[in-house]
């Protein structure tokens, strides 16, 4: 009925329309290791390495005993008076599973749109881009309460239903209890674990404000046969306090803040700064990249932005 408030209103929550907008927007970057084998955000692992009569041609090197001799350049070997041969990389399916936190933390947003709604179009934007490269995409919405598990399929319906999910533990924000995250979490973990098992391509999409050390300690061993990658979703005002007081608070407590100080000012962007640092920190020891997605900014402006010809 017209004139009725809407019930989930754009940016605050999303939708399945909203979602499936996202397939268009999804050439604009890419997560493959196929074109830009070093500098690509997964640092060139997508390749396997298999030697044989592949898609790719690698490099040239001195003929060693075995070399299929169908392989030899002969240009190389005339004008080097030692045969060579050329090697091929071949490549090998990476399936993937692409992990969205819809949780009460990500239910936040200070200007445009909640982190949540971020976190769902960035979702939809990567599974529909690795399904136009040909793999198996697959994912986990992990929420307060309960999780929800696609496997990974090469397949557009399979994403339909992934998204379909997203849009109901998205909505299910306005009413979640979140005081069985830490359990949700731990569960949801050790399911991607059995999951996941070699040769895969993991996107985790969060805030990390509420992550274990036992839940990093999974990434890390997963990321020791696969290709890990964190999508940290924030909101400018969990950086920069507001210039004036103010009241923040949840259900439980209320907090009167001076943000007209700019000592507290300073010290709270600081704060995060040294945090997110010690985290980028961390997980670059597993070899696990971390990119920042905000909620202000075109998403699609941003990705532009981080895969930038392919390069970090």
């Amino acid at each position: 009925m017209s004139g009725q408030p809407n019930k989930y209103p754009k940016d605050v929550f999303t939708s399945l329309e909203e979602l499936l907008r996202m397939e268009h927007l999804a050439h604009v970057f890419s997560l493959s290791g196929k074109k830009h084998k070093v500098n690509t955000v997964l640092g060139g692992k997508h390749a396997s390495k298999l030697r044989g009569r592949g898609l790719d041609f690698d490099e040239i090197r001195n003929y060693v005993k075995g070399d299929d001799i169908r392989n030899i350049d002969w240009k190389v070997t005339a004008r080097t008076q030692v045969t060579h041969t050329r090697v091929f990389t071949e490549e090998k399916e990476k399936p993937a599973l692409i992990v969205v936190d819809q949780s009460k933390s990500m239910f936040f947003g200070s200007q445009k749109r909640t982190k949540s709604v971020v976190a769902a179009e960035l979702a939809a934007l990567m599974a529909f881009r690795i399904l136009k490269e040909g793999d198996r995409v697959g994912g986990v919405i992990f929420a307060d309460e309960a999780s929800d598990i696609i496997f990974p399929k090469r397949d557009r319906k399979n994403i339909l239903r992934f998204l379909e999910k997203l849009v109901d533990r998205n909505r299910a924000l306005a009413s979640t209890d979140a005081s069985s995250y830490q359990e949700v979490l731990k569960d949801t973990s050790q399911k991607i674990r059995n999951i996941v098992t070699h040769d895969f391509l993991v996107i985790v999409i969060s805030d990390f404000i509420r992550y274990s050390p036992e839940v990093m300690k999974y990434l890390a061993q997963i990321a020791q046969h696969n290709d890990v990658v964190l999508a940290k979703v924030f909101d400018p005002m969990e950086r920069e306090l507001l210039p004036s007081k103010f009241v923040a608070g949840n259900e439980h407590l209320q907090l009167n803040v001076d943000g007209a100080s700019s000592n507290l000012r300073k010290d709270f962007q600081e704060g995060y700064d040294a945090d997110l640092l010690a985290f980028q920190s961390q997980m670059k020891k597993h070899r696990i990249p971390v990119f920042n997605v905000n909620t202000v900014a075109p998403l699609e402006e941003q990705l532009k932005e981080i895969f930038k010809g392919g390069k970090r």
